[in-house]
C-alpha cells in the first residue's frame, strides 16, 4: 500500500477520534506543530525516516518536543505509529491530517502569487473568486509576493491554476514569434 493511502487513513483515524472526544483543535494544533518543526529542521525528517534509528528512540524525540502542551491523544497515536514502525509516514499523516481537517471544516486554502501586496479590497475579491470556484464556505489565502511576474497574479485552487501573469503571457508570445509563420512560394 502507498504511503499516501496509509497516512490518509491514520489521519482519517486520528480525525474521527479527535471529533469524537471534543479535542479535534488541540490536535490540530499538535500536528501543526510537527508540520512546522520539520520544515525548519529537514534533521527531524530524516531522523523520522532513519532505519538504523530505533522505533523507542524515534518516539523519544517525538515525546521530547512535545513535552509540554500536547495533547494526549496525539502522544499516544505517535506511541501507536511507533509501535507500528510507521514513524516515516508521520510526516505525510500530518500532511494529510491538514487536508482533512480543512475539509470538515469547509476551508479551501489558495495560494496567490502577486508582484506586490494586496490590499483588503483585492483580498476580499480574490476570496470571492475562491469562494465561487471552490464552493467552501472559507477561504484561507496563501499570499506571496514574486517581482519577477512584472505584473498580474497567479491563483492556485487544488488543481487548478488561473495564471494571469504578464512574464506568462510575454513567454507565450516569444515562442509565437519563434515559430516560422512565413511559408515560401517557391
Amino acid at each position: 500500500m502507498s504511503n499516501h493511502r496509509v497516512a490518509s487513513r491514520y489521519a482519517k483515524s486520528i480525525l474521527e477520534l479527535a471529533l469524537e472526544k471534543g479535542v479535534l483543535e488541540e490536535v490540530h494544533a499538535d500536528f501543526q506543530k510537527l508540520s512546522a518543526i520539520a520544515k525548519s529542521n529537514s534533521d527531524l525528517g530524516f531522523a523520522l525516516k532513519n532505519p538504523v534509528l530505533s522505533s523507542d528512540k524515534k518516539l523519544k524525540v517525538l515525546k521530547a518536543l512535545f513535552a509540554e502542551g500536547a495533547q494526549p491523544m496525539t502522544l499516544t497515536f505517535f506511541e501507536i505509529v511507533s509501535r507500528k514502525n510507521r514513524e516515516a509516514i508521520l510526516l505525510d499523516v500530518a500532511k494529510e491530517f491538514e487536508a482533512q481537517y480543512n475539509l470538515h471544516k469547509s476551508i479551501q486554502v489558495a495560494y496567490l502569487t502577486t508582484t506586490f501586496q494586496i490590499d483588503d479590497a483585492m483580498r476580499s475579491e480574490f476570496e470571492r473568486i475562491v469562494k465561487e470556484i471552490s464552493g467552501l464556505k472559507t477561504v484561507q489565502l496563501v499570499e506571496k509576493v514574486d517581482p519577477n511576474l512584472i505584473g498580474g497574479f497567479i491563483l492556485k485552487v487544488n488543481d487548478r491554476q488561473l495564471d494571469e501573469s504578464l512574464s506568462s503571457k510575454l513567454r507565450i508570445l516569444k515562442m509565437e514569434f519563434q515559430e516560422n509563420h512565413y511559408e515560401s512560394k517557391i
